[in-house]
Parts: C-alpha cells; sequence; structure tokens
C-alpha cells in the first residue's frame, strides 16, 4: 500500500502547483467534506465526486459521468466519444459490507470492479485505461490498469471464465455467480500481490480548515494525485527541458537576435536591419567594438568569418554569449542561496538597486565573484554584496577575447531598448516603456522563478519556471542549427545513458574482478568491498565527442550517480553508506527522496541534511572530474557545455560548516575541449614512450598537473598549472610531428639531396652526371612535395582545429603513453551532407575514414571516430539519422557496422518524430568494439507515445533479435521471422525496380522548392486560370512520403517547365 506522496512521480510531485491553484482545491474539498451525508443514497455521492473533480480539475478537457453498469468514469478527453481512462466504482458511507477495506479487498466493490475493467478492457477493447478506484467518498483505493491487466487480464484462463459468463456459455449467466464463482476465487489467489494507494479524506480535515500557509504543503500531494495529470496519466511536461518558448523569444529579443525558418530548418540570426536596436546587447557590443577598432587586435580574426561585418557580428555574439552565461549562471545561484534561507530576499544580489549600470556588473563578475571573502579591496562593493560567495570557477575570469577586445562594462548603460511586443513585463503591468538593456534584462529575469531544483512548495509568486535544463536548450539553438545538430528529447537521452553506461559498468566489473555477471543486481549481490568498488566505478571514461549544450554528459552524470545508488556504493567522504534514500531518474532529473518518499530539501542546519548534500555535491565532482569528457568544434558550445555541468554542481552546492562559506567550485572547464573531433595530425598508434624519456616527462606527471589544475583555488596557481599542462601538450606535438610520416619523408628527401649534391672527389661522365642530375631532380621535387603537404596542413585553418585525441586527455593513456581508449561514448553526432560542406570534405577524405562516402553524411564519419577511440569491448550509443540503414551511401557504413564492429540494440524510430525542430528520420545504434556476435537486439518504434511509455518498457514488448552479417550490407532490416520468410517469398518471385523496362530520369536540380512545389489548392487555382497548366503539374512524393509498403501522398505537386 502507497501513500499519494508515495504513488506520484517524484518529478511530478518537486513541481510547485500555484497557490490559486491550491486556494480552489481547498475551497472545493471543504465543500466536498460539508455536503457528505451518510444517510444519502449513493448517487448522491457520486454527484458530490463529479462536482469536486469537475470544479477543481476536469471541466472542459476531461468528461465525467455514468458509463453503461459502471458508476463513475472519466474520459481521457472532454467528449463521450473518447476512451475511457478512469473507473470508478462508487458505494455509500454506510455500506460496509460490499466496501473494501486495508484488511479485506475480496469485497464486493472490487469483485464489481474486475468485471467492468473485463468489459472494457476485453469486450470494448480500450487499451487506454490508466487507473481504477474504489471509494465511500472518505476512504478512497486506487489501483493501477497495468496492475490488472498483469493479475487479470494476463490470466488467460480466468479471462476463458469471463468469456464465457459473458457470453452466457456457462451454467449460471447471473452478475452474482461471477462475482462469487470467478472473480472471488482470483482475487483470492493473487490479493497479496495486488499494489494500491489509499487514502482518506478525513485525514485532511484540520489541514484543509486552518490558517497556515505552511500547512498547505501537506496537500500538494493529494492535490496532484487527483490531477488528470496523475490518474489519466498526462504528460505533466512533455519534455523537463521543454523549451518555455516566451522566454526563448524576449532573451533573444534582449541580446539583438531573432529566430528565422529556411525551409523547413530554424536558424538563429542578428536581427535583420530595420529591425535592430542599439540598445540590445549585440548591437552595442558592435557598435563599440567598431568605434574601437577592437578586430584589429585580433591575430585570429579569420575564425570569426570571411567579411568584417561577420566577424563583427560573430565577436559580438561570442562576447554576449559570456557574459549571459554569466548572468544565468547567477541567476540559478541567487535563487539557490535565497533558497536555503527560506525565501529571505535580502540574499538578493541581480537587481537594480545593487547593478546600476554594466560597470557595476563587471565589478560583481571580477571583484566580488573572482575573489575570495577577504581579498575584496572596494569596501563599498564588499559590503553592498557581502552575501555573495566566491566560487572559484574560469567562468568569473577574464576570456582571452575579452582581454583583446571588451569587458561588459565597456558596452554603452543609457542606450535604450524597445520592449518586446509579447513581452512577460508587459503582460504583468510592470513596464510599458523603452528601458536601458540592462534594466530590462535584469527585470525581465525577476520575472520568473528559477529556484526549479525545489521540494514540496507552492509557488506563492506567479512566475513560470526555468530549470537549468531549458537554458541549456536555449543555448544549444542559439549554436547548435548552423551545426546541423539538434536537441535530443530527455527520453531518448535517458534511455541511451541508462542503457549504454549499464552495459559498461558491468563490463568494467566483470573485465576488473574476473566476474560473468549479467545485470545490475547481479553486481549488487557480488560487491563486498564498497571502497574498491567505487575505485572501479570512478575509473570509466565516457566522452561525446560532438557535446553541443552537453545533455548526454548531464543525463550520463545523473545515471552514474542513481546506478553508483542501485549498486548500494554511494557513500559520503566518510565512507558511510547513504542509507534511507531513493535516488531515481525522472524526465532527466536527479530526484533524492528518503524513505517515507519525501522530496530532500537541503538544511544546512541539519547534520544529516548537511551530510546527504554533501555527498551529492563531491559525488557529482568526481565524476564529473573523473568519468566525462566531451569535445566540440563550437566555442560557445564548450562554453555552455562546461557552464551546464557547473550548475549541475550548483544545485547541490552546500556551507561549509567550519566557516558558513559556499563550497567553491572545481575547475571542470579542462575536460570540455574545442577542436573539430574529426581531424587530427597524428595517430592513436603513434608511439610515445621514446618522445617521453627524450623530453623527461611521465605520463603520470601530466595527469597529476591535470588533476591539480581542477583543484586549484586561486588565479596564480591555475595559470601556472595551465602554462605547464600547455608546454607538455607542446612539446609532444612537436616531437610526434618529427615522426610523422611526412617529415620523415622530407629529412629523407632532403638528407638524399645532401649527398646528391655533395662535391666529388673526381670529375663525372656527361652520362655520370646527366644521370646524377635525374636524380637531383627527383630528389628536389620530393623536398618541395612532402615540404608543401607540411606547409598545407600547418598554415590551413582547418588544420588549426584539429584535435588530436592522441594526448589531449591523459585519462585514457596508460603509463607508456598508449592510447587506451574510452569506456563509453555517447551522442548525437551532427546530420550534415558532405557534399555540401566545401573544402573540409577533402580533408575528411584524407583522414582515410573507411566510412567516407561523398554523397554521404558526416555522422557516419563519428560512428567511426566513436570506435577508434573506444576501449576494446566497450560500448558506443549515437542517435543519428537512419538513412545510412537503406541509402546507397550507407552501403560502406552498414559494412563497417558488420564487419568491424559487435552491433547490440538497433532502435530504428521510422516515421516517428522525435526531434521537435526537423523532419529527420532517426535511430538509436548502440554496438560494442568487438567481433560481431550476430545476435543484435533490434525494434521497428510504431506507435510510441513517451508521455505514457518507457522506451525500454516497449522495447521489452516489442524487440526482436536480428543477425546483421554480410548479407545485410545492402540494407539493415528489422523483421519477425514471418516477416523476412515474406521478404524473401517477395523478392524470389518479383522483378526489382532496376530491371523494369522504365526510364528514370534526373530533372534540373533548382533548389527553389518554394517556387516549383505546390499544394493541391494553389495546383486547382492554376488549372482554373488555364487548363493547359495540368499538362505541366505532376504530382510528386518526396522521400518521407516513401513508407516501407506504399506511400502517403501530401498533395503536393511539381510545376515541370
Amino acid at each position: 500500500m502507497k501513500t499519494p506522496k508515495q504513488a506520484l512521480n517524484p518529478a511530478f510531485l518537486k513541481q510547485k502547483p500555484d497557490r490559486k491553484e491550491i486556494e480552489l482545491f481547498k475551497q472545493e474539498f471543504i465543500s466536498l467534506l460539508d455536503k457528505i451525508n451518510d444517510t444519502e443514497s449513493e448517487e448522491f455521492h457520486k454527484n458530490l465526486i463529479i462536482d469536486f473533480l469537475n470544479s477543481v480539475y476536469y471541466k472542459n478537457n476531461h468528461y465525467i459521468n455514468t458509463y453503461g453498469r459502471t458508476d463513475l468514469v472519466i474520459h481521457n478527453e472532454k467528449d463521450t466519444k473518447s476512451p475511457v481512462g478512469v473507473l470508478i466504482e462508487v458505494k455509500k458511507p454506510t455500506n460496509k459490507s460490499e466496501m473494501i477495506s486495508k484488511e479485506n479487498l475480496n469485497a464486493k466493490a472490487f469483485q464489481e470492479l474486475v468485471l467492468y475493467y473485463l468489459r472494457e478492457r476485453k469486450a470494448n477493447k480500450n487499451l487506454e485505461l490508466r487507473y481504477l478506484i474504489i471509494t465511500n467518498i472518505n476512504e478512497w483505493f486506487i489501483f493501477d490498469a497495468q496492475d490488472f491487466k498483469k493479475l487479470f487480464y494476463d490470466d488467460k484462463k480466468f479471462v476463458d471464465l469471463f468469456e464465457q459468463f459473458q457470453n452466457k456459455r456457462s451454467d449460471d449467466s447471473s452478475t452474482n455467480h461471477f462475482y462469487k464463482e470467478i472473480a472471488s476465487p482470483q482475487i483470492e489467489k493473487v490479493k497479496d500481490q495486488i499494489p494500491y494507494t489509499h487514502f482518506d479524506i478525513r485525514d485532511y480535515d484540520k489541514i484543509m480548515r486552518n490558517k497556515d500557509k505552511e500547512d498547505d504543503r501537506k496537500l500538494i500531494a493529494l492535490y496532484k494525485f487527483l490531477s488528470p495529470i496523475h490518474l489519466l496519466k498526462l504528460s505533466f511536461a512533455k519534455d523537463y527541458n521543454e523549451l518555455n518558448k516566451e522566454f526563448y523569444a524576449e532573451l533573444l529579443h534582449i541580446l539583438g537576435l531573432e529566430e528565422v525558418k529556411e525551409k523547413s530548418q530554424k536558424f538563429i540570426v542578428r536581427k535583420s536591419q530595420g529591425k535592430r536596436d542599439n540598445g540590445s546587447i549585440i548591437e552595442n557590443a558592435i557598435n563599440e567594438l567598431d568605434a574601437m577598432d577592437k578586430l584589429s587586435m585580433l591575430s585570429n580574426i579569420k575564425q570569426y568569418g570571411n567579411t568584417y561585418e561577420d566577424q563583427l557580428y560573430n565577436v559580438a555574439l561570442d562576447l554576449s554569449i559570456t557574459w549571459v552565461n554569466r548572468v544565468l549562471f547567477l541567476k540559478l545561484l541567487e535563487a539557490q542561496i535565497i533558497k536555503y534561507h527560506d525565501g529571505n530576499k535580502k540574499y538578493s544580489f541581480l537587481s537594480t538597486d545593487k547593478i546600476e549600470g554594466y560597470d557595476d556588473l563587471n565589478s560583481l563578475f571580477f571583484q566580488i565573484l573572482a575573489r575570495k571573502e577577504d581579498e575584496r579591496r572596494d569596501g563599498n562593493l564588499k559590503e553592498k554584496f557581502s552575501h555573495v560567495p566566491y566560487l572559484n570557477s574560469s567562468l568569473f575570469e577574464p576570456t582571452e577575447l575579452e582581454g583583446y577586445t571588451i569587458a561588459i562594462s565597456g558596452l554603452q548603460d543609457k542606450a535604450k531598448i524597445e520592449l518586446y511586443s509579447k513581452s512577460v513585463l508587459k503582460i504583468k503591468g510592470q513596464v510599458d516603456k523603452r528601458l536601458t538593456p540592462l534594466e530590462y534584462l535584469l527585470k525581465f529575469l525577476d520575472a520568473y522563478d528559477f529556484s526549479s531544483e525545489s521540494s514540496e512548495d507552492i509557488q506563492e509568486e506567479d512566475k513560470a519556471l526555468i530549470s537549468a535544463s531549458v537554458l541549456g536548450l536555449i543555448f544549444e539553438k542559439i549554436n547548435g542549427y548552423k551545426d546541423g545538430s539538434f536537441f535530443t528529447p530527455s527520453f531518448v537521452t535517458m534511455f541511451m545513458c541508462r542503457d549504454t553506461i549499464t552495459r559498461t559498468v558491468i563490463q568494467k566489473f566483470n573485465e576488473t574482478k574476473g566476474w560473468e555477471c549479467k545485470t545490475i543486481i547481479d553486481l549488487h549481490n557480488k560487491i563486498s568491498d564498497i571502497k574498491e568498488a567505487n575505485e572501479i566505478f570512478n575509473s570509466i571514461r565516457l566522452c561525446d565527442p560532438a557535446v553541443g549544450s552537453g545533455h548526454f554528459l548531464v543525463s550520463s552524470l545523473n545515471e552514474m550517480i542513481y546506478l553508483k545508488s542501485e549498486l548500494g556504493i554511494l557513500t559520503d567522504r566518510e565512507g558511510k553508506l547513504l542509507r534511507g534514500y531513493k535516488i531515481s531518474v525522472e524526465n532527466d532529473e536527479l530526484i533524492v527522496s528518503d524513505n517515507e518518499y519525501g522530496i530532500f530539501k537541503y538544511n544546512p542546519h541539519h547534520h544529516e541534511s548537511q551530510r546527504v548534500q554533501e555527498t551529492l555535491f563531491h559525488e557529482k565532482q568526481t565524476i564529473i572530474e573523473n568519468c566525462l569528457f566531451g569535445v566540440d568544434l563550437n566555442p560557445n558550445s564548450v562554453k555552455i557545455c562546461q557552464l551546464r555541468l557547473w550548475i549541475e554542481l550548483l544545485k547541490h552546492t552546500y556551507y561549509i560548516t567550519k566557516t558558513n562559506r559556499l563550497e567553491t567550485l572545481p575547475n571542470i572547464d579542462i575536460n570540455i575541449k574545442c577542436g573539430n573531433s574529426l581531424i587530427s595530425r597524428f595517430g592513436l598508434d603513434e608511439n610515445l614512450k621514446p618522445i617521453l624519456r627524450g623530453l623527461n616527462i611521465s605520463i603520470s606527471e601530466y595527469k597529476e598537473a591535470v588533476n591539480n589544475y581542477r583543484n586549484a583555488h586561486n588565479k596564480q596557481d591555475k595559470k601556472r598549472l595551465e602554462q605547464f599542462i600547455k608546454e607538455i601538450k607542446t612539446n609532444l606535438k612537436t616531437e610526434i610531428s618529427k615522426n610523422d610520416k611526412n617529415s620523415k619523408s622530407l629529412f629523407k628527401a632532403k638528407k638524399e639531396l645532401s649527398d646528391l649534391t655533395a662535391p666529388d672527389l673526381f670529375e663525372r661522365t656527361p652520362k655520370e652526371k646527366k644521370a646524377l642530375q635525374k636524380k637531383i631532380d627527383l630528389a628536389q621535387k620530393a623536398v618541395g612535395k612532402y615540404s608543401a603537404i607540411i606547409e598545407e596542413i600547418k598554415n590551413n585553418k582547418i588544420f588549426q582545429n584539429a584535435f588530436e585525441w592522441r594526448i589531449e586527455f591523459p585519462e585514457v593513456l596508460n603509463e607508456d603513453g598508449d592510447f587506451i581508449g574510452f569506456d563509453a561514448i555517447i551522442g548525437n553526432p551532427p546530420y550534415i551532407q558532405l557534399q555540401s560542406m566545401g573544402e573540409i570534405t577533402d580533408i575528411y577524405k584524407k583522414m582515410e575514414f573507411e566510412t567516407f562516402e561523398r554523397t554521404g553524411d558526416i555522422y557516419c564519419l563519428f560512428y567511426e571516430l566513436g570506435n577508434n577511440i573506444l576501449r576494446q569491448n566497450y560500448f558506443l550509443s549515437f542517435i543519428t539519422s537512419n538513412k545510412w540503414m537503406r541509402a546507397g551511401y550507407g552501403e560502406s557504413m552498414r559494412r563497417y557496422f558488420v564487419e568491424q564492429t559487435n552491433p547490440v540494440l538497433l532502435i530504428d524510430f521510422a516515421g516517428i518524430k522525435v526531434f521537435d525542430e526537423a523532419t529527420v528520420d532517426v535511430n538509436i545504434m548502440t554496438f560494442q568494439k568487438a567481433n560481431n556476435q550476430h545476435n543484435t537486439e533490434s525494434c521497428l518504434i510504431k506507435g510510441f507515445n513517451s508521455d505514457t511509455m518507457k522506451l525500454s518498457d516497449y522495447l521489452n514488448q516489442f524487440s526482436i533479435i536480428s543477425s546483421f552479417s554480410e548479407k545485410s550490407v545492402s540494407s539493415f532490416v528489422i523483421l519477425s521471422d514471418i516477416e523476412k520468410r515474406i521478404k524473401e517469398k517477395i523478392e524470389k518471385v518479383g522483378i526489382p525496380l532496376k530491371n523494369w523496362d522504365i526510364q528514370i530520369n534526373y530533372g534540373i536540380k533548382t533548389g527553389f522548392n518554394e517556387a516549383f512545389i505546390i499544394n493541391g489548392e494553389k495546383k486547382a487555382e492554376l488549372v482554373a486560370k488555364s487548363s493547359k497548366n495540368a499538362e505541366i503539374i505532376r504530382p510528386i512524393l518526396r522521400g518521407r512520403d516513401i513508407k516501407r509498403y506504399g506511400y502517403e501522398f501530401a498533395d503536393l505537386w511539381l510545376i515541370c517547365t
């Protein structure tokens, strides 16, 4: 038996209800309590329930009424034609003989409910039942329809008996016979297995009527339990990371950006000329950069664009993202500190009364947050920001770009900006005029609630919540679309991370300990040494080679904490287990609750609460520092990923007991690096042993320097270590370059030329001179050739972004400097056609990828790269376009999977739309770096709804085993055994399209679909104007319209001119 609080999804429980919602609930609940009358009929009490549920939640959205012989039902939608979602059996308060109790479930009310369930599920074929309820209006018993399915519907003998009764084939077709002879024995058999939720509304009477608002928190669970979100299993947030479009649009406006749609894709761009506002952050920065001629200070200016205007914009965008990153991080910090002090607003510091201009903001960044409390020099600032902690984060150190160009204090304070047309400030009636951009930004942010990491609380102010995940999504959108990447929904990242990390953890323990565990439960039962188990777990190295905003790394972090808890090895810093707490991941958020399933809330004055908070902080720190790595080509994405990981630590930062100061943040930025993952000068098999000996450097020293950098607590130490690490990498690159095959060939050619041109002791004959000259010419040509190659690599701007996997992460090198590889590779690499990428495509070809096809896609190269940097016997999981499964360009990819990997999981989403902003069909491929075992769990997704079902549950029901072998190189098709036999028959008797006697022509590619492809309405209009138009208008099918066994015509037509 569960309480309402225990039955709720913890992530839903965490979401704050509004004060006005709770007040309405209380008002209607008191009215319900007051109207209960023991002498009245069952019908009377049914109406009370209908009135209560409609008044608080269901009216206009979900129809509630009687239904056949069922006392009450709640429909999934607002009309009677929609499927029934909830069945309710109502008894009057005095009918004790038929009402169930905690001691006796096998009473008539339950027997009736079983009958109504079977009629609805079996006879009416309703697959959308969510819950079943029995109530006498005081006591409520709630059962999950999934449990009824397992205990009743899936029992074939019992269902056969029901069908005999239903079809009047049994000796007695009375309902009494069903209750006593069919339902009752089955209930008796399974009664100890029936889970349910129970509450008594009388227990809430005093709380409802008292005036103590603090007591109202005790009502949150019940309020949410009876809501449509819970009882109808609706999405309480389609995705906890779902974009707040209003916040996003207004933030873009303040920055000076806008979202535009080109074809089917959205891009973030600078506002068009007529819409620009000099007060916006980007325009303000552009004006200052231009006026002060700051671009002339940048030696690498070409990386910001080819034209002066492009360079101005991209430098301003880079600076603006840095500044806004800091402000948003501080907004989360401010909300956290205020929450730790019970909502005391004196701890607020991002307000217009404390920050009057950009100079104040700059001072907050560098004179307060970047300095320890006792090192702050300015007395006024020190007093004004006395509650702001020192963070030790490189986020609050001037960037190199700021040093060469402008700090935020260089912006004009007095420039004004027009309010966004749908501004939250207008809606709230706070402001209706032009504001200075900083005042606008601060007031805008203050109109939202950033304290999303809450326990059970009521939203007292009318403010929308903005989570850390939403901020990550916003910046992913700002940076990602030009790179061909898309934000991955949480149901996908959660599944991929849990599945892949679980496989990795099991493999790591088996490999280290010589075990043969198959599941996490097996591991849990094997582990005896908790300290050793943590050391093994913390040795896992996971990388996302196209990290974007860091969504996969954040998901991985949460899953690793969860798995430690499941293994029973989650301990505090003294090694004491964190007992009595439930750790879960819901909607991509880490949820911590105590044994009573109350959401954990940090209280710095409570010893046990302090211990839990410290444990969560330092476990996150350990995993981020030791286990999580990422690379991205876009420097702004790298900044945002670093910010996301800092935010994850910020969620569990704590006050140090002795000093009453917040724990500082480690320098985790060193794990997230900028570069082109696909391009490198040095092979992974380069021998570093002689180079390390020659340089007198050990890998241990390199690793130690990196570790010391993470934990450096002052700027001087950080700079010194940064320089030392840079020198190690520079020296390694220099020495490896000398051993490069081109360098060796150049050295050999130069030596040969030197030998050939050395003075002779004796005069040569004309014939000998001619032969010598021929050799000299060849040697000179070789010198010129290899010199040109080396110079091209040195000077080619593409190679400036090369990422050297061989040396960048010492964590995946052994003591001899050999590249061992990562234990897990997870991500969502970009989808870009290689032929559209210009000169860099030729560089990718030179990298000698086996999967390179000029007509192919860049994600294929990421699969191969991932396998190359993966440790033997470990796992990669990517979500990518599924075109490689059947397209011509995918043949080399399919061959690579078959010959070079062991595919363990393939999920094809086919026509299911996974990304909100993209029409691309996708798949999840997980493979092991091992010999192909031809045993791939495969699933073709059909009719999946992530709101009501977990992807893992869908797989358990519908996946099959496929054997992808040499025969599969022509195409990867997920078919059951029956479907395979049908396919083989068709292929045996059918004629392939290429062998038909028809001509297939390729027309002119205009690249202007908007002009030449029209809908049916426009076609009818053109034909009405002239019947001759019909001769040049032809129906068209796009790739997405072609389905597996037919097509879906989208009523689109091509003008054939």
